[in-house]
């Protein structure tokens, strides 16, 4: 059974940082891509980042808002996926979630509109102005 958790949200000021978790279970990171997503009340979800592994080679897609701000980066032995994110904005309030798919099921799609297959629990960050 494939189970997503997320954790490490909270409450910081503008220009505060947090790191999110997402611990993966019942799922391979080989081949696959993991991801973030973010909603805040009254908005669409939004992708924020993701990290791709294929043959052995990883990618790292961020989204226009929090590109150069947010780090996607993965501890495959303890199938954890993290997501540093510095300088925040009241912007990023939201909660995140993390998802993940088979590589082979995302590739060729945008990654921040494709319907992944795993969803986990969302983590709340919340930003202060």
């Amino acid at each position: 059974e494939v189970q997503l958790q997320a954790s490490g949200g909270g409450s910081v000021q503008t220009g505060g940082s947090l790191r999110l978790s997402c611990a993966v279970s019942g799922f391979s990171f080989d081949d696959a891509v993991i991801g973030w997503f973010r909603q805040a009340p009254g908005k669409e979800r939004e992708g924020v980042s993701c990290i791709s592994n294929s043959g052995g080679v990883t990618y790292e897609y961020y989204t226009d808002p929090v590109k150069g701000r947010f780090t996607i980066s993965s501890d495959n032995a303890e199938n954890t996926v993290y997501l540093q994110m510095n300088n925040l904005k009241p912007e990023d309030s939201g909660n995140y979630y993390c998802v993940a798919d088979k590589f082979l099921n995302v590739f060729g799609n945008s990654w921040p509109h494709y319907e992944y297959h795993y969803w986990g629990q969302g983590t709340q960050v919340t930003v202060s102005s």
